[in-house]
């Protein structure tokens, strides 16, 4: 019998209440929000739910959001997978921008730790616990968090560029 989205919800509001929320299904995966506090809890269950069974973590990755609030500011994505039925899910934790932070799950899934590393490499979110917490991608030397929206997607400095290449046309070009 395949595992249906209907029993995931349940056991889940069941046993964290108001702290999992936001249920919805998007196309074949279940998509819900865990608050941030919570979310080593809820992943510790899914996996180790003798029902459920999401024993892959497939995916972590950072959402920014600088226009919500600040305590929705940042976001970690987990995608997890249970073999036995072929079901997936997603489930996302919000977190303050001015201090992104949550704890790892390395102590769950080995394969968490460079995806966290990429994550706080890429959006600056702190995964509390991480055994390594350092880049892996961009030098140690960089200050700044290049997937966050205010990094400046290319240099306005540079006079390499002809805009027309670009599908732009120059600021000083007469649009009549």
């Amino acid at each position: 019998m395949a595992l249906e989205t209907s029993v995931i919800e349940d056991k889940l509001t069941g046993k964290f209440g108001d702290k999992v929320t936001g249920f919805i299904q998007i196309k074949d995966i279940l998509s819900f929000e865990v608050h941030a506090d919570a979310m080593n809890d809820v992943m510790r269950f899914l996996k180790e739910d003798e029902l459920l069974r999401f024993n892959f973590l497939t995916d972590v990755c950072g959402v920014h959001y600088p226009d919500n609030e600040v305590n929705r500011q940042f976001a970690t994505v987990y995608h997890m997978h249970n073999w036995m039925d072929n079901v997936r899910i997603r489930f996302k934790s919000f977190l303050n921008g001015e201090k992104p932070e949550i704890d790892t799950a390395t102590n769950l899934f080995l394969s968490a730790n460079w995806q966290e590393r990429e994550t706080y490499d890429f959006y600056g979110i702190i995964f509390k616990g991480h055994p390594q917490l350092k880049r892996i991608l961009n030098m140690d030397e960089m200050v700044s968090f290049p997937m966050r929206k205010e990094f400046p997607l290319e240099d306005g400095g540079r006079t390499d560029k002809d805009d027309r290449f670009f599908g732009r046309k120059p600021d000083n070009v007469n649009n009549n």
